[in-house]
């Protein structure tokens, strides 16, 4: 079934990073709300009756549209003018840190039905690491050295934090004692918006400024020592060129059995076919208005990327979502990608050996 057509003449979408485009609820009513793909729209008179509908079905006329749409637009800029959108990457996420502060993004209260790895652990899974702890001549360069959330017994670590609307929910969803989130983010203004909310607790937090696509750049824990990694839409951020190596070193810090979890635009989100000619880099990949950049994911795309780096498909899923404005009656189609990869036993003694730290 087609849905309805999207109303035009808001081009905000081009011009500003994943924000608001979530589906407004409240806190109480999106901790209750079933993971996507369970609420479909079966009557197109009924659209204007939810906020959003999960997994809407495209025709063939709307794929082709989209796919001409995209063509249309892909005229690259000259080299020149994207070296320059690269080299002033850090300077245009602060200024938009600085326009924005903390007013832009909303708590991302999904995330828990999404993935519950984030949630509260009955027990961490520390069956892979002990058994790797007790097995013969297991290689590690690491000595016992403290470091943040160095006794904590689940450790997560966000890339690309921005001010903090995955972290805070987070910590204020889950009361493990065990627990240690670690943020990271780009822009240093980002960094220092975290740090200076009332909800930041050094005690079960720590938050640093981090270039992602630097690999030579040093992240403040050891490797195979995290939980969790969580990747929302920020990998789209990076240049097309430098996503393989960041992902290969994130997944260094990964423990045997640890999940690397993403959430970002997929190929045709209503996002790149609002682009205008002028704004393309290269294939997929754009620049928007403030000058920040975004790329539009295919699921095999994902995949090649993470199973490259030696990690296992648990989850690759694309959520074609349809957005209502119901106030201004305007449908909005929104194309996410959904992953988590594990990291295997097998795979950690292919990628140089384990670093392992005792709780």
């Amino acid at each position: 079934m087609a849905a309805p057509a999207v109303a035009a003449g808001d081009s905000s979408a081009e011009n500003m990073p994943e924000a608001a485009a979530e589906p407004t609820e409240s806190s109480a009513e999106a901790q209750k709300r079933p993971q996507f793909g369970t609420r479909f729209l079966t009557d197109p008179r009924q659209v204007f009756q939810h906020n959003a509908w999960d997994n809407v079905e495209w025709s063939a006329e709307q794929e082709e549209a989209a796919q001409k749409k995209v063509q249309e637009n892909s005229q690259p800029l000259p080299a020149e003018k994207q070296e320059e959108f690269d080299n002033r990457a850090n300077e245009y996420w602060n200024d938009f840190y600085t326009i924005h502060e903390n007013r832009f993004f909303k708590d991302r209260h999904w995330l828990f039905t999404e993935f519950p790895e984030l949630a509260p652990q009955r027990k961490p899974p520390r069956d892979a690491e002990e058994n790797l702890l007790n097995g013969e001549e297991v290689p590690s360069t690491h000595t016992d050295t403290e470091f943040p959330g160095a006794s904590a017994s689940y450790r997560i670590l966000e890339v690309g934090c921005g001010v903090g609307n995955t972290v805070f929910p987070i910590l204020k969803t889950n009361n493990d004692p065990g627990l240690f989130v670690y943020c990271c983010d780009f822009s240093s203004t980002a960094v220092d918006l975290v740090k200076s909310n009332p909800e930041y607790d050094p005690s079960r937090c720590h938050a640093f400024v981090h270039d992602m696509s630097d690999t030579s750049a040093e992240y403040p824990i050891p490797d195979h020592s995290l939980d969790v990694i969580v990747l929302i839409f920020v990998l789209s951020a990076l240049h097309p060129q430098k996503m393989q190596n960041s992902i290969n070193r994130l997944a260094r810090l990964l423990k045997p059995g640890g999940v690397l979890l993403l959430r970002d635009y997929g190929r045709y989100d209503m996002a790149q076919l609002r682009f205008k000619k002028g704004r393309c880099l290269s294939e997929n990949f754009y620049v928007r208005g403030d000058g920040t950049r975004v790329y539009f994911f295919t699921q095999d795309e994902l995949h090649d990327l993470f199973s490259s780096a030696g990690l296992e498909k648990v989850q690759n899923m694309v959520d074609r979502r349809l957005q209502v404005n119901r106030g201004k009656q305007l449908t909005m189609y929104r194309v996410w990608v959904q992953c988590k990869y594990r990291k295997m036993m097998d795979s950690l003694q292919q990628h140089g050996g384990l670093q392992l730290t005792r709780d």
